[in-house]
């Protein structure tokens, strides 16, 4: 029986180890994750009944692979959940699915907003041209708007970077509004310094122009229109948040006869003469463990995996260790209400704003996003008809001032920077917090990534060596791309393919695969 190592409980390790044990039992799993949770960035926090979601994860995919996958392990809702029923609410189903209010396992379909904060306004996100948005910005910045984009169209930039990509999609003007400082908050750099394939992943196919036809479509009611990535209107989600999939994955994983052992850091990867993987080594209760493996798939970040081999040549050595990662902190905050006020059509517990996260474009605080928790699920929050639970985040450097904080001083810039955005009158109101934070949240585009294809080529001469996920490929991938990975992954170890260019290759198609045709 051949032995798999899997490094990492993220989505990617554990769909791999789920895939491998489901379709061949010719294959001992053993899953090492670093941590006591599962779910990686996509794990659901809980803190005295409220539970927070890790940069929030809307569950939509065009590949049925996934989806079908999905609803395997978390059935959609055949009945309405708590707050449809509550505000007598449009919901989705699927008739047979669970009934939320009676089963935990069970998959919501939530409506998605989600919207900027920019000069005490909401503005689409993205951009729209509705009368409120024009309105928001006033008839002159309008006009600018209008001017800068029609010369980004006779003019186009030669798109060495994420800003030339933003300016030629959107013209200077709304590029500088909406896109430069959030994008410099979000990286710590500015756009110009960052690869313009970035956006070109993020942002696929989403324009002026793909907005003029989405608000074409929708005016004439055309059938199975196509939806760029950013326009999707409703999504999947776990009743109790995106970390219930992973817990219930990893169950499924220890009942098909997978190990997994937590608290496990990877710190070496052994390489014999003829370049093949042999093992890892990983520290646990102090003591150093090695496991042997013929196979390894590797989720753990690119420049660690690199760090902990043998043998690499300082070429690529170098370039992994120059790859940047951004880190991530955010507080959960309990409030009895917001300030904002819901001027919208949807219908919300408390009549509370119906975003499931804002975007903040407000240069005068350090705060990237906002979730609210309550539109998430309902089932996130222990006292949703009384309480606002919201997540401030925060993009930043371990070991950079923000991270160096202790989570009191943390939490409480946060508070204050609440009060200064006029989101609650005073620090008093804040019920209770708390704070978490994520090391490598999202591998970055700038410094020695555009090498990656380099040391890639390297990585591929490891026949038995497998990097799947956002971090195993150092690619910013959305949830279900990571999936695809190890999908990929398996199938070729299962059909002994040692070339892994469809490992790779996913999701740098053209079609962004985010949502089916005639949905």
């Amino acid at each position: 029986m051949k032995k798999v190592l899997i490094i990492g409980a993220g989505p990617a390790g554990l769909t791999a180890a789920y895939e491998l044990l489901e379709k061949s039992m010719d294959y001992e799993v053993t899953v090492l994750e670093e941590s006591d949770t599962f779910g990686g960035i996509s794990r659901t926090v809980e803190y005295k009944g409220n539970r927070m979601d890790m940069g929030g994860h809307r569950f939509f995919s065009k590949v049925p692979e996934v989806n079908e996958w999905w609803e395997k392990m978390l059935p959609t809702q055949g009945r309405p959940s708590m707050d449809d029923m509550v505000l007598n609410r449009k919901y989705s189903t699927k008739q047979g699915g669970p009934d939320p209010e009676r089963e935990d396992r069970v998959m919501l379909r939530r409506n998605r907003l989600s919207r900027i904060f920019f000069n005490q306004k909401f503005f689409d996100y993205p951009i729209s041209l509705k009368w409120q948005t024009l309105k928001g910005m006033g008839f002159g910045t309008t006009m600018m708007v209008g001017f800068s984009y029609l010369k980004s169209l006779l003019f186009k930039r030669k798109e060495a970077s994420l800003e030339d990509f933003y300016i030629n999609r959107f013209g200077k003007k709304l590029y500088a509004l909406f896109f430069e400082g959030y994008t410099e908050n979000l990286w710590g750099r500015h756009p110009r310094e960052i690869s313009p394939e970035w956006g070109a992943q993020r942002t696929k196919g989403l324009s002026i122009l793909a907005i003029l036809k989405d608000v074409l479509d929708k005016a004439f009611r055309r059938k199975n229109r196509k939806v760029e990535t950013s326009l999707i209107e409703e999504f999947a989600y776990p009743k109790l948040g995106p970390g219930q999939l992973w817990e219930l994955t990893a169950e499924e994983i220890l009942k098909k006869g997978g190990k997994i052992i937590k608290n496990a850091r990877v710190t070496e990867i052994l390489k014999n003469s003829e370049n093949m993987v042999t093992g890892i080594r990983y520290e646990k209760n102090g003591q150093i463990i090695t496991e042997n493996g013929d196979y390894v798939i590797s989720s753990m970040p690119v420049k660690d995996l690199v760090a902990g081999m043998n043998d690499v040549p300082e070429r690529y050595a170098d370039i992994a260790a120059g790859l940047p990662y951004r880190d991530y902190m955010t507080v959960g905050v309990l409030v009895p209400h917001l300030n904002l006020k819901n001027e919208t059509d949807i219908k919300t517990m408390g009549d509370i704003i119906p975003d499931d996260w804002i975007y903040i474009h407000d240069r005068n605080v350090k705060m990237g996003r906002l979730q609210v928790y309550n539109n998430w699920s309902p089932y996130l929050v222990r006292d949703v008809e009384h309480t606002v639970w919201v997540g401030l985040e925060y993009f930043c450097n371990e070991g950079d001032e923000m991270w160096s904080m202790t989570d009191d001083e943390f939490a409480h810039m946060g508070i204050r920077e609440m009060v200064a955005m006029h989101l609650i009158d005073d620090e008093k109101q804040v019920l209770d917090y708390h704070v978490e934070r994520v090391r490598k949240a999202y591998p970055a585009y700038f410094d020695t990534y555009s090498l990656m294809d380099e040391l890639r080529g390297y990585l591929d001469t490891i026949p038995n060596l497998f990097c799947v996920g956002r971090n195993g490929q150092h690619r910013y991938n959305n949830l279900d791309h990571s999936m695809c990975t190890s999908f990929e992954a398996v199938k070729n170890i299962l059909s002994g393919t040692t070339d892994k260019t469809n490992v790779w290759n996913v999701n740098t198609e053209q079609e962004y695969h985010e949502r089916g045709k005639g949905q």
